[in-house]
């Protein structure tokens, strides 16, 4: 703690002796620990991975919120995408600034090589993968955990991803819902896909999950997100879906980031800790 006060005797200024004004300003107790948080983006941070054999890299984005608070978490994937096309730290900011949706941790996950950004290992992690499951369950919550105040809640933790990413989203409310009750999907595919994840979940036990599901009526697997919706409504789940006049694309998914954020971390549900 750095503490600066007036000095207690008068100077003289041309043979006169005055008070500085200057000392106004140092009447007031300076606290760098108490210093107003602000949002901010960690840097690129590393994690070897014994179950999926390799290195993956990730993001955690801070939101201005008191560091003593526990927040809920969301896991992004395709995460550098959703940060560059998709602009959602900006979103974010803006959507906590005006009290629309809670404060929370969100991690954007990147399945690139960090040593080789061409070579993207998603498709092979995205489709029900369980050792990717075992990755996020074993290695990447516990990590990050131990780095960030967040709740260690399955009701405060989410998973989205878009394309193939939002069908992992759907896979992870399946292989792991003892870690997440939060599920966000932008245009999942492929219909084949699809087809067979309906089936499954057809054929699953309930389990408490909130989706936020949304797709394009243009080239975006619309019948086959239909048939998924239909099912998950079917089988009682609470469940948002959006159909918008888009295709397979950003301008389908980034106008529908805050509705996702809204849906599934509205202020309405912060939590006193």
């Amino acid at each position: 703690m750095i503490r600066m006060t007036a000095p207690a005797v008068p100077v003289k200024f041309n043979n006169k002796p005055m008070t500085l004004l200057i000392g106004l300003f140092f009447m007031a107790t300076i606290s760098l620990a108490a210093a107003p948080a602000v949002a901010k983006l960690s840097p690129a941070q590393r994690i070897d991975s014994k179950h999926l054999g390799y290195e993956l890299q990730y993001w955690v984005y801070t939101p201005e919120q008191d560091a003593a608070s526990a927040l809920p978490s969301l896991y992004v994937t395709d995460g550098a995408a959703y940060l560059a096309a998709g602009q959602m730290e900006q979103i974010l900011d803006n959507e906590i600034k005006q009290g629309r949706i809670q404060p929370l941790h969100v991690i954007f996950v990147d399945s690139r090589d960090p040593d080789n950004l061409r070579n993207n290992r998603r498709n092979q992690e995205f489709m029900c993968n369980s050792q990717y499951a075992s990755f996020y369950k074993e290695e990447l919550i516990p990590a990050v955990e131990r780095q960030y105040k967040s709740l260690q809640d399955r009701a405060q933790r989410g998973i989205m991803g878009l394309s193939f990413g939002g069908t992992n989203a759907a896979c992870f409310g399946l292989l792991l819902p003892d870690l997440f009750s939060k599920i966000g999907m932008h245009s999942p595919a492929s219909g084949q896909h699809l087809n067979v994840l309906t089936q499954m979940y057809k054929k699953s036990s309930f389990s408490e999950l909130k989706f936020f599901h949304s797709v394009g009526t243009k080239n975006d697997n619309l019948g086959a997100n239909r048939k998924f919706h239909r099912v998950l409504k079917a089988k009682g789940y609470q469940t948002h879906f959006i159909e918008v006049r888009y295709g397979h694309d950003w301008d389908n998914w980034r106008p529908l980031i805050d509705d996702l954020l809204q849906s599934l971390y509205p202020a309405s549900l912060i939590t006193a800790n």
